[in-house]
């Protein structure tokens, strides 16, 4: 039997709340649990996480502002049935989500496939607001908002823990807190674009050992959602 792989899209709809570094530490946890992995990047304007594994893995970009970027992230969810696609998703991507998302929301049926949603947050009531929005395109969708460390601790999370949507996703999902990384480990990451086996690799001691303790929580996180065979 063939194992068919969930699509993971890293969602957020705004800029600055962390999806690259999400993404990218999803797809290096994928990887180095020996499941095969797909990027989508749908930043097209300024591909980072690309850019840092496409030596890695396979990696292709769609633009999903229009429909045309839609339906060839369709071709490559049916194309690559033997990997775990990662769609890295750009800033302000509702407008895309809202007029064209039903292309994928329609064809996840006949991909076999399982749609998981994380949901990367600040503070901020938009971000809630934005899931809320993407979620009537999306309503089979397996969600978990990621609260991001760099933000500060879950507690100071107070718009989201006391929202009845944090009840909704929680009834089938998980609220997950992602870990801060040092800045000067993060600001390296983005300025030499480099994936996070490469970084474990070429990083001075100090930075490596930030890192990797950094690798180490994430991977606890995503061991809450993510089986070893890649399902949820």
């Amino acid at each position: 039997m063939t194992t068919t792989y969930p699509i993971y899209l890293v969602g957020g709809s705004k800029g600055g709340v962390g999806k690259s570094l999400v993404a990218l530490a999803l797809a290096d946890h994928l990887q180095r649990s020996d499941i095969p992995v797909t990027l989508v990047e749908t930043d097209t304007s300024n591909p980072d996480v690309m850019k840092s594994v496409q030596d890695e893995m396979h990696c292709i970009a769609y633009d999903l502002d229009d429909a045309d970027g839609w339906i060839g992230l369709v071709n490559t969810c049916d194309e690559r049935r033997d990997a775990a696609i990662v769609v890295n998703t750009a800033a302000r991507s509702q407008p895309g989500v809202a007029r064209f998302g039903a292309t994928l929301a329609g064809t996840l049926g006949d991909l076999q496939r399982e749609l998981v949603v994380l949901w990367v947050i600040n503070r901020q009531r938009d971000s809630l607001e934005l899931l809320h929005a993407f979620s009537r395109t999306f309503p089979g969708a397996v969600t978990h908002v990621v609260r991001n460390g760099y933000f500060g601790p879950p507690e100071k999370f107070t718009l989201y823990r006391d929202s009845q949507l944090r009840r909704v996703v929680e009834a089938h999902g998980r609220s997950l807190d992602f870990p801060d990384l040092a800045d000067r480990v993060a600001d390296e990451l983005r300025s030499q674009r480099l994936s996070i086996r490469r970084a474990a690799q070429a990083m001075h001691m100090g930075e490596r050992a930030e890192l990797l303790r950094w690798r180490s929580l994430c991977d606890t996180m995503f061991s809450k959602v993510i089986r070893t065979d890649g399902r949820v």
